[in-house]
């Protein structure tokens, strides 16, 4: 218990992004079932379109989590580590529905600008309060 009280925001968000792993992992194996595909995507445009979104949710949530830890543990104030995650909550909803619907546009390109936003500022945040 000890971590998690000293990781408050960042525990809520690794719960929350955990959850949503759950569906956007389903959505794909729903698909391969439907059309049989069981690897790569068999030329499914649909099946690729949420490979990609459950791709890129893999390939960038974790290590924005692991920043969020760090600049918490760093000593980062609670309103920013609530901005970043929820940034990238909204990025990665952005960027998921927008993939899953169109391909692409706007909110998709909004959606990497959230999510990459917070991967950014928060070891920033890190190395600026290192000890000297």
């Amino acid at each position: 218990m000890e971590l998690i009280s000293s990781l408050p925001v960042t525990t809520v968000f690794i719960a929350l992004f955990a959850l949503l792993q759950v569906p956007i992992t389903m959505a794909v194996g729903f698909r391969r079932a439907q059309t049989g595909i069981q690897f790569l995507d068999g030329g499914d445009e649909v099946l690729l379109k949420r490979m990609r979104a459950h791709g890129n949710f893999t390939e960038t949530v974790p290590m924005t989590l692991l920043a969020m830890a760090a600049a918490e543990l760093s000593g980062a104030p609670g309103y920013l580590l609530w901005a970043g995650g929820g940034a990238l909550l909204c990025g990665r909803l952005l960027h998921y529905c927008t993939l899953l619907t169109s391909g692409f546009g706007n909110g998709r390109a909004a959606g990497m600008l959230l999510t990459l936003a917070p991967l950014l500022f928060f070891p920033v945040y890190v190395f600026w309060h290192l000890p000297d």
